[in-house]
């Protein structure tokens, strides 16, 4: 059930006609029945959201989409909560949370902060992003497991002390595990990942998020999230040949670009949906297989109502895909949004200067490491193999489960996908999220990677600026790694075999499911104890990887003046600028070591450079967290100042705590990422735009900036800002934000995790 389900806030996948989910009425029962094999006594409750779905359906007397239906369906108060997409929040009960372990590690410290004895909700930690592609996954695993002892013993306690259930090393990405057991038809997941929404391909609403957001649903309070717009994506045609359903979501970047789609739920719909493989259909199969003991199928048709848009529901915005005319597409390089059809990729690339060699393709990832995706690339491959040719780039292959790593092991895929070239990483994120130990080039080689990964950034993969990355689907990473260049079109053109016969490759066929069932591979599921009110979770104040949070300080009361512009950000700036991964993600758990990794990535408006702003207590230049520790060891507070679409990419809340951590006050934008502008109201920082984007370009880097208002900080009314320039002259800019009442409280309070103790006395 493969797809690039994560590059927006939520992507739907549901079908209609013939495709849609049936089961014969001899397995029609109202039991109960378990939210998962792992929780036998968490029960799905779709009454309750078929009563809310009636309730808000009543209330706003119009049809709904299919994506209001569940968020809806999931609100605290369906009576009364106001509705209005786009402007409201919604205090939502989401059913369950999951957690990768970079994040982890700082939501159960949070967790633990918090002084609750268990979590609410069900529950899960998933090790999938500390383990380094060197070699092979076997022996990759067996390192990550040594270097990582202290992380994952942490979070294994962690877990079995408050209720969470614990996925060990080794056994799959969170998303791919989230598919194969949690995610079903009408659930609201939340993950600290930003890739979550992966779970959208079956019939869920997942949603990334911070860790902090994520303590808020595992201590049972109600969660916030700005009433999500829906735009509607309606597909007609049918999907043949070299096309797949990647390239529906290829497509779709680049119409709506990185930003397009924040604040709003990508709903795929119409006729097209049915030549789509993982459609409802599949979610039938997928529930049959992958929840073995449980109806949760014979349940979900028995309110199949819930799970279709009504008739004649509007959406905020309309894309109309014509599956007929859609081919293959690759995007990149530096951008997942870059959009171009694979058969003119190599004529830009040309044109701009990149380079046309592959050096190597890369397969997996959590959303394209499926058992399709893998049996597509096979497909590829031995079409090569039985022409006696092999992959001219070097070529990785990421299994996203162990579920799917010993399927395709058992099925001969691995040794196809290995006699090709490729070698089997381990079931983890690897070089998808920089954690690659990357040995043919030198850090500022210009050369050309060709990924079925989730994003493409600068420097995300492999540490290396120079390195153009380019994401497509798993087939076609396959095609130009054997290949060997961008400049090849599988549509058109021919390769040569070694006996010098030329021949096209075919258009990969696949089982959407094994034949003979998934094999499970190792047991890798930790179950928490059912009381483990006894056990201890130590952490040593000796330790470089873990770290007990102290509390943020609360607000003075007063005004913000004459803060200190740390840096003026120019372009660009994802979380990975921000809080970089790779080989910072050991210190994921130690936030005053991991600070230092704070906006080493970001470019200084001043001069042009990373990591070099200049200290305007000293006049001397140095690296941001060292100057911004200058300041705090000071008692001068400061702000950062952005440009469009701040803080997008991974949900990593690092990217917040570490400014507040180091002194900061406010973040100032033209305009912000969702996930990252709620990580900075969670740790107390205040998010603020320039209600006038052009205003950027007033501050300067010598400036002091006080930030008036606050006094009377309210919902809907702007802050302003007086810029006061080095030589005297002043700018009074008008500052807006998005804060509700509540979100105001967490301000005040210093962090939602203040005020959340403050509310349990």
């Amino acid at each position: 059930c493969g797809g690039w389900y994560a590059l927006f806030t939520q992507d739907l996948v549901l079908g209609h006609g013939a495709r849609r989910l049936h089961v014969s009425a001899a397995y029609r029962a109202k039991a109960q029945v378990s939210m998962s094999r792992f929780e036998p006594t968490s029960f799905i409750n779709y009454e309750k959201l078929h009563s809310n779905v009636n309730i808000v359906r009543k209330r706003l007397n119009r049809p709904l989409t299919l994506s209001e239906k569940i968020v809806y369906g999931h609100l605290d108060d369906p009576h009364n909560q106001e509705i209005d997409r786009g402007r409201t929040y919604l205090r939502l009960r989401p059913d369950r949370v999951a957690m990768q372990d970079a994040t982890a590690q700082m939501a159960m410290l949070q967790f633990i902060s918090s002084g609750l004895p268990k979590v609410a909700v069900p529950s899960t930690i998933h090790c999938d992003h500390l383990i380094e592609a060197q070699i092979g996954g076997v022996k990759d695993l067996a390192r990550a497991k040594e270097v990582n002892q202290e992380v994952y013993n942490f979070l294994s306690s962690a877990g079995a002390k408050y209720g969470v259930g614990f996925w060990k090393p080794g056994s799959g990405i969170i998303h791919q595990i989230i598919l194969e057991n949690y995610a079903y038809p009408g659930v609201m997941l939340i993950g600290t990942d930003s890739h979550t929404p992966n779970g959208g391909g079956l019939g869920s609403i997942c949603i990334g998020v911070g860790g902090a957001d994520a303590v808020d649903v595992m201590a049972g309070i109600p969660w916030e999230l700005k009433c999500p717009k829906v735009i509607g994506v309606k597909l007609t045609g049918t999907l043949s040949g070299w096309t797949s359903p990647k390239d529906v979501i290829l497509k779709v970047a680049g119409i709506l670009t990185v930003k397009g789609g924040t604040g709003a739920i990508v709903e795929y719909h119409g006729p097209g949906v049915d030549s789509i493989s993982c459609t409802v259909t599949v979610i039938t199969l997928c529930l049959s297989k992958y929840n073995k003991s449980s109806c949760i199928a014979a349940l979900s048709d028995e309110y199949s109502d819930l799970l279709v848009p009504d008739e004649g529901c509007e959406y905020d915005q309309i894309i109309e895909l014509n599956l007929d005319e859609l081919k293959p597409h690759i995007n990149g390089p530096f951008t997942p949004d870059l959009a171009h059809p694979v058969s003119k990729v190599g004529a830009e690339a040309e044109k701009n200067g990149w380079p046309l060699e592959v050096k190597v393709g890369l397969i997996g990832s959590c959303t394209n490491s499926s058992y399709e995706d893998m049996g597509r690339a096979v497909s590829v491959a031995k079409q090569a193999l039985d022409k006696g040719l092999k992959c001219k780039a070097q070529f990785t292959v990421t299994p996203g489960s162990e579920q799917i790593r010993a399927t395709i092991e058992r099925d001969g895929y691995s040794k196809i996908l290995g006699d090709v070239g490729g070698v089997v990483l381990a079931n983890a994120c690897g070089p998808c999220i920089g954690q690659w130990d990357r040995r043919d080039i030198k850090k500022g080689d210009k050369n050309t990677i060709v990924t079925s990964f989730n994003r493409n950034f600068t420097a995300r993969n492999d540490a290396n600026p120079a390195t153009h990355a380019f994401v497509t689907s798993p087939e076609i990473v396959t095609a130009l790694a054997i290949a060997g260049t961008l400049n090849f079109n599988p549509e058109t053109d021919y390769l040569t075999a070694p006996n010098g016969e030329k021949f096209k490759l075919q258009p990969p066929s696949a089982d959407e499911l094994p034949k003979r069932d998934f094999d499970p591979g190792q047991d890798t599921y930790q179950h928490p104890p059912a009381d483990g009110t006894s056990l201890r979770v130590d952490v040593s104040p000796q330790s470089n990887r873990l770290q007990l949070l102290e509390p943020f300080d609360k607000w003075s009361g007063n005004d913000l003046e004459d803060l200190l512009v740390l840096i003026k950000v120019k372009g660009k700036c994802t979380t990975d600028h921000i809080s970089a991964a790779g080989p910072w993600l050991k210190f994921r758990g130690h936030l005053d070591n991991i600070s230092n990794n704070m906006l080493i990535g970001a470019v200084n408006s001043e001069n042009d450079a990373i990591n070099k702003i200049k200290n305007h207590l000293t006049g001397e230049y140095g690296g941001v967290p060292d100057v911004a520790r200058h300041y705090k060891a000071n008692g001068v507070s400061w702000v950062a100042v952005g440009d469009d679409n701040y803080g997008e990419g991974s949900s990593r809340e690092h990217a917040a705590l570490e400014p507040r951590h180091l002194g900061g006050r406010a973040i100032i934008v033209k305009s912000f990422a969702r996930i990252h502008e709620t990580n900075l109201k969670k740790q107390g920082l205040l998010p603020l735009t320039f209600a006038n984007p052009s205003d950027y370009d007033k501050i300067l880097p010598d400036d002091k900036i006080s930030i008036r208002g606050l006094k009377t900080f309210a919902p809907g009314k702007p802050l302003t800002a007086v810029v006061k320039h080095s030589d005297g002259s002043e700018d009074t800019l008008e500052l807006n934000h998005t804060f509700n009442e509540t979100q105001i409280e967490w301000f005040k309070a210093g962090s939602a995790l203040n005020r959340m103790k403050e509310l349990q006395h």
